[in-house]
């Protein structure tokens, strides 16, 4: 049952990925073609610049959280039904992107750097 939904959206998450990453790619590489890189654009690649650097923190912890929902759901699967399992995820994968978005503020509006 599991498989023939997380199998898909892994799939659509992946080809989602990729585009986004391409039109990324193609977009910076034609501003600096034309020569538009002036101090606007550069802040606008430096904050995503400190976002990448955060992102293996963003992703470690969603896949803690959907792990930790699915653990849940094993050892108290007389108490949670299936339905309630996708809930667990999503509450878990929301709860890690919330607490990301607190440490990725705290880093990018504070001082502190991440190494």
């Amino acid at each position: 049952m599991l498989e023939n939904i997380l199998i898909p959206a892994v799939v659509f998450a992946a080809i989602i990925a990729i585009v986004k990453i391409i039109t990324d790619t193609m977009t910076r590489h034609r501003l600096i073609n034309k020569g538009m890189v002036d101090e606007r654009v550069k802040n606008l690649f430096v904050k995503d610049a400190q976002l990448q650097r955060l992102s293996s923190l963003k992703w470690g912890m969603v896949l803690i959280g959907i792990g930790l929902a699915l653990f849940l759901s094993q050892i108290a699967d007389e108490y949670i039904s299936d339905q309630s399992i996708f809930g667990l995820i999503f509450l878990f994968a929301g709860i890690a992107f919330l607490i990301y978005y607190g440490i990725a503020r705290k880093y990018i509006n504070g001082t502190n750097e991440p190494r």
